[in-house]
């Protein structure tokens, strides 16, 4: 029997090229217009204004894009676990009602519960099993904590950059990560994205958007869990 039918390359990977292209037009948007803030106070506090490719180069630059990413795979990393322990009856984004955890090796096809189209490290057994068992979560974790890394670099050099110019003692990196100014900038970003997954979850119990797999078939019961349209 054949495989599915494949399509073209961008109708096969629609999705990811739709949100690539506006991901890298959103971020060229924050580039100009953070650079146009940037100068702006750069002329006000008496400073010279800074080209484009200084601009992007910045602390300043990279601290805003940081915060953000660390914050979204924050809330990729915290979903992907939850909804494997964790059900909310109605959502489609939900396991069904007493499937929560791991589950079986045959339910999963990995080990001996593998076929024929699975993955190699699925049928491999051991560690790669365990690893690729846990793949998603892994890399959604390491992205968060090199984002967190590279925010908390980049807003500690942006930080003391407006020490020196307003006079002040600069802070080390110690006392830049355990600052009201750090965390302030952190929580607001996840709060957000907590709220957004929480609303989410909630919305799609009672709520309906036809043709979407985030959404449940149009005329199914708001008490049917796991189901997708």
């Amino acid at each position: 029997m054949s495989g599915p039918r494949r399509g073209s390359f961008v109708r096969d990977n629609g999705l990811s090229l739709f949100f690539g292209s506006i991901f890298l037009l959103a971020l060229l948007g924050q580039a100009l217009t953070g650079w146009a803030a940037y100068n702006h106070d750069q002329v006000a506090d008496g400073l010279a204004a800074v080209s484009l490719l200084g601009y992007i180069t910045s602390a300043s630059f990279g601290v805003d894009v940081a915060e953000n990413w660390q914050s979204e795979y924050l809330q990729f990393l915290l979903y992907i676990w939850a909804t494997v322990w964790l059900v909310q009856r109605g959502s489609p984004e939900s396991k069904k009602e007493g499937t929560e955890g791991t589950d079986s090796d045959k339910v999963q096809k990995v080990g001996s519960g593998a076929d024929a189209g699975s993955p190699r490290w699925a049928k491999a057994g051991g560690v790669r099993t365990q690893v690729f068992s846990n793949s998603l979560a892994l890399v959604m974790g390491a992205i968060f904590f090199g984002s967190w890394v590279a925010q908390s670099v980049a807003g500690l050099a942006a930080y003391n950059e407006q020490q020196i110019v307003q006079l002040q003692d600069p802070l080390s990196w110690t006392q830049y990560v355990w600052s009201a100014e750090f965390w302030n900038r952190t929580l607001q970003n996840w709060q957000s994205e907590f709220l957004a997954v929480g609303s989410m979850a909630i919305f799609s119990v009672f709520l309906r958007q036809r043709g979407s797999p985030e959404s449940k078939p149009v005329g199914e019961a708001h008490a049917t869990t796991g189901a997708t349209g």
